[in-house]
Parts: structure tokens; sequence; C-alpha cells
């Protein structure tokens, strides 16, 4: 009896806390056939604060960028919440969601250079092309790689000695000195060597 007046009085605590703190969107709006990850985002404090933190970047960008906001940043983002809302597709919604906030915030934060960046860096690779690559302080670490006319977002990707960072079909790893790069799907592997 005292252990469920217990979890009870917890639970209450934890409704208070979270309605104390909301995400960034209405909760009391949402309709009863909202999607798993957004009801979720409402009732959990860890997710709605990395909602609230998002918020703020996107914001950030919006009153930076003014009328000169791209045409299709509003639709990569509603492309992104959609995204997010697949969630309940996964074994774990929870760690979907804050996965899926954390790797957007990050994204935002890189490209439009809103966090402390290192480089650019420039790297000769054996097939005579430059990969130019800039790393951002974010969460996960991120990193910009240009190469000809074409860029790649890359996130800090596990690695036993180096530091290594996979974009959607690129990746570039760096080890004592030397890059291997691959760009593109199934693409060759490209020796690398930083530029003087």
């Amino acid at each position: 009896m005292k252990l469920s007046i217990l979890t009870g009085l917890l639970a209450l605590a934890f409704n208070a806390m979270a309605a104390a703190q909301p995400p960034s969107f209405d909760c009391g709006k949402l309709p009863g056939n909202a999607p798993s990850a957004e009801k979720l985002v409402c009732t959990d404090l860890e997710l709605a604060a990395l909602d609230r933190q998002l918020n703020e970047v996107y914001q950030t960008i919006v009153a930076r960028a003014g009328d000169g906001l791209p045409p299709l940043f509003k639709a990569e983002q509603r492309g992104w919440i959609k995204g997010r809302n697949e969630c309940w597709k996964s074994e774990d919604l929870a760690a979907c969601v804050a996965k899926s906030y954390r790797s957007r915030t990050a994204e935002l934060q890189a490209r439009y250079r809103l966090v402390a960046m290192k480089g650019p860096f420039s790297w000769r690779c054996d097939d005579n092309s430059e990969v130019i690559i800039s790393y951002f302080d974010t969460e996960p670490a991120t990193a910009i790689a240009e190469r000809g006319d074409s860029v790649s977002l890359m996130y800090v990707a596990p690695s036993g000695s180096g530091a290594r960072y996979q974009g959607p079909s690129e990746s570039f790893w760096e080890h004592q000195g030397e890059a291997e790069v691959i760009w593109g799907f199934e693409a060759p592997v490209l020796k690398c060597t930083l530029a003087p």
C-alpha cells in the first residue's frame, strides 16, 4: 500500500516538473491521434529539454536569416518532424526520439555555424581531388566535408583509432596525418594527405 502511494506521489511530482518545463509546442493542443513521439516529448523531461534546445537553435537561424532564409528550410524541418514521428517503429521510442533531436540540433548548429569550428582543413587525395573538412563542436560531434560541388554533413562514428565521421554515403577517417575518404555509395577508398 505504501509503495503505491509513493509511486503515485512520484508520478504527480514528475508531471508537475514536466508541466513546469514544457516542450516548445503546446501539449494541450495535441489531438488524440497525435504521434506517440510527440506525446512522449510532452511527458519526458529530457525530451522536452531537447525540444526546447532545438527550437532555440531553429529560432536563432530564422532571426539571423531574416528574409534570406533558404526556401527549403521550413520544408526540411517538417521532414525532420515526420522522421522523428516515425520513431514509433523503433524498439526504444525514447532513445530514437532523443537521437533524432540531438542529430537535428547538431546538424543545424554545424550548417549555420552556430558553434565553435576547427578548420577548414584541405586534404589532397590520390585521384588529384581535394577534400575540405571542418569540424564542429556539437553533440554529437559533426564535420562538414566538401569535394568539388558536393557537400556532406557527417557525424562522429566509432573508431578504434583516429577520428572517423560518417555521412549518408560518404565517410572520412583521419589517422596519424593521413585520411581515407569514401565519397559515394560503393565508391573506392581515396587515400589523402593534409595539404600544407
